[in-house]
C-alpha cells in the first residue's frame, strides 16, 4: 500500500467546506463527541452493568480512554513514518502523519464501540440468537447474505451502519466522517458470509459491514486503497491504521477491567498489584526499585492500583508501537495475521496471565453473569415485540401489531413498496441496539406489564 494514498479527507454524504481552525480529522473527533449515539454510551455496559453507587467504566468512559491511548500511538507511529519514509512522502503526507494520524486514530478509537448494543456482549448475543432461534419462521423473509447479517449480528458491523446510515427524516451520510476514520475501525473488513468460524484469519474472525452498507464500504475501500481479497464473498485486508485502534482497545480493557474489578471488591489488591507489576517489569519501561519506591509513598489501595494501571498502560503503548514499527511492512502488505499485543504475548506471557485471571475472576463472577443473563432476556424480548409485526403486510397486521409498532420512533420505521423486509428489520435493530441499559430495561418492564403507569 502506498503511504501517500491510504488516507483521505473525503467523507460520507455531502462534502462540507473545510474549517481553517480544524483539520477534517479533528472535525471527525468533534462530530463523534457531539453525537447522540456517542452520548448513549454513557449508559451502556462495559463489563459491570448498572453497578450502583460504585463508579466504574461504561462504554463512554472506556471509549474516551481508548481514544487517549490511540492518540499517543498515532503520534509515535506518525513520527516514525516521516522519519523512516520521508523521502517517498509528499509534503501533504508528511503533514498528515506528523499532525493528523493521531487525530484519525483518536477519532476511530472514540467511535469503535458506537455500534454495541446495551448489556455488552450479551446484548450482541441476544440479537444474533433471536434470529437463529426463530430460523423456521423468519429465514424465508431474507436473502442468504441478509440472513447471515442477522444471525451473526456484530457491534463492529453495526458501528459502520450507525456512523453512515441515513435515518428517516435525517441528512444523508450519517455523521459524515472521513473515509480514513471509518476505515480505521474496520477490524473485520468482510461481509458476514465470509466470516471465518475457525478464526484462523484475524480479519475474518467476525464481519465488518451489513449488506445494506456494502456499497458504502466498497466506496470507502476503493478511495482509501484497501487490498481486496475476493469479490464473492466480499473480503478486504485490514487498513494499516486498524492495528493501532485494536491495540489501544485491547490494552485498555485488559488493564482497566482489572482496576474496576478491584474497585468493586471482586479482585484483591495483592493479586491485582502483582499482575500489574509483572507486566511493567516485563516491558522494561520502569525498574522494580522505582515502582516499589513510589508505592511506598501511597497507602490508599485504590490509588496504588491507579498508579500501577497508568504505568501498565504506558508500558503497553511502548510495546505496541515497537511491535507495529517492527512489523510495519507486513502490515502494509496485508500479511500480518496476529494482533500487536498477541505478538508480544508470544514472547512474554504476562498479558495472558492477566487475561486468564480476568476470565476466571471477573467475567465469570456470579454478579456479572446474572446481569448478563437478565440483559440477554431483555434484548431478546424487545426484538420479539417488534420484529414479527414489522414483517407483516400492512393489511394483515392486527391491532396489537399496530400498537407495538407505534412505539417505534419514526426515524426507525422504513416502509414503502421499495423497502425490503431486511431493511425494515434493520430499522428495528437500529432502535433496539441503540438503547441504553436503563432505557431497554424500562421499556421491557412496561411492555411486559411489570411496570404500569403513564410516562410522558
Amino acid at each position: 500500500m502506498d503511504l501517500n494514498m491510504i488516507y483521505t479527507n473525503i467523507r460520507t454524504g455531502a462534502q462540507d467546506s473545510a474549517g481553517a481552525a480544524r483539520s477534517a480529522y479533528q472535525r471527525d473527533y468533534d462530530r463523534i463527541i457531539f453525537s447522540s449515539a456517542f452520548r448513549r454510551l454513557q449508559n451502556k455496559t462495559q463489563v459491570f452493568p448498572l453497578p450502583g453507587s460504585v463508579f466504574v467504566h461504561n462504554r463512554l468512559t472506556h471509549s474516551l480512554e481508548v481514544s487517549s491511548v490511540g492518540r499517543s500511538l498515532g503520534s509515535i507511529v506518525g513520527e516514525h513514518i516521516v522519519r523512516e519514509y520521508g523521502s517517498s512522502l509528499t509534503e501533504e503526507s508528511k503533514d498528515f502523519y506528523l499532525h493528523n494520524l493521531s487525530n484519525v486514530i483518536a477519532a476511530a478509537c472514540l467511535c469503535h464501540d458506537i455500534g454495541n448494543p446495551a448489556f455488552g456482549h450479551s446484548g450482541e448475543d441476544a440479537i444474533a440468537s433471536y434470529f437463529d432461534r426463530n430460523e423456521g419462521s423468519l429465514q424465508g423473509f431474507f436473502k442468504p447474505e441478509e440472513w447471515a447479517d442477522l444471525v451473526n449480528f456484530e457491534g463492529n458491523s453495526n458501528a459502520i451502519r450507525v456512523l453512515t446510515q441515513q435515518q428517516v427524516g435525517k441528512d444523508a451520510g450519517g455523521l459524515k466522517l472521513t473515509y480514513s476514520t471509518l476505515a480505521s475501525i474496520a477490524k473485520y473488513p468482510c461481509e458476514a458470509l465470509a466470516k471465518d468460524f475457525s478464526k484462523k484469519d484475524l480479519h475474518r474472525k467476525k464481519f465488518g459491514f451489513f449488506q445494506n452498507e456494502a456499497s458504502t464500504f466498497k466506496e470507502i475501500a476503493d478511495k482509501i486503497g484497501l487490498l481486496k481479497i475476493s469479490d464473492t464473498p466480499l473480503v478486504y485486508r485490514r487498513h494499516p491504521f486498524v492495528w493501532l485502534v485494536e491495540a489501544a482497545d485491547d490494552m485498555c480493557y485488559n488493564i482497566i477491567d482489572m482496576e474496576d474489578a478491584h474497585r468493586l471488591g471482586i479482585v484483591k489488591s495483592e493479586a491485582c498489584e502483582d499482575l500489574f507489576k509483572e507486566l511493567i517489569e516485563a516491558s522494561g519501561t520502569s525498574s522494580k526499585e522505582k515502582i516499589e519506591g513510589k508505592l511506598s509513598q501511597i497507602q490508599n489501595a485504590n490509588e496504588r492500583i491507579s498508579y500501577l494501571r497508568a504505568k501498565a498502560i504506558n508500558a503497553l503503548i511502548t510495546i505496541a508501537s515497537e511491535v507495529y514499527i517492527t512489523h510495519f511492512q507486513e502490515i502494509l502488505s496485508g500479511r500480518l495475521n496476529t494482533s500487536l499485543l498477541d505478538i508480544f504475548s508470544k514472547k512474554n506471557d504476562t498479558l495472558k496471565k492477566i487475561e486468564k485471571f480476568s476470565i476466571q475472576n471477573i467475567y465469570r463472577h456470579r454478579a456479572v453473569v446474572e446481569i448478563e443473563n437478565a440483559g440477554y432476556n431483555v434484548m431478546y424480548e424487545l426484538l420479539d415485540h417488534f420484529v414479527p409485526p414489522i414483517l407483516k403486510d400492512k393489511n394483515k397486521r392486527k391491532n396489537y401489531d399496530e400498537m407495538a409498532l407505534q412505539l417505534l420512533p419514526q426515524q426507525f420505521v422504513y416502509e414503502g413498496t421499495e423497502v425490503s423486509h431486511y431493511q425494515k428489520v434493520l430499522g428495528v435493530l437500529d432502535y433496539v441496539s441503540g438503547m441504553t441499559d436503563n432505557y431497554a430495561t424500562d421499556l421491557y418492564r412496561k411492555i411486559k406489564g411489570i411496570d404500569i403507569g403513564m410516562t410522558i
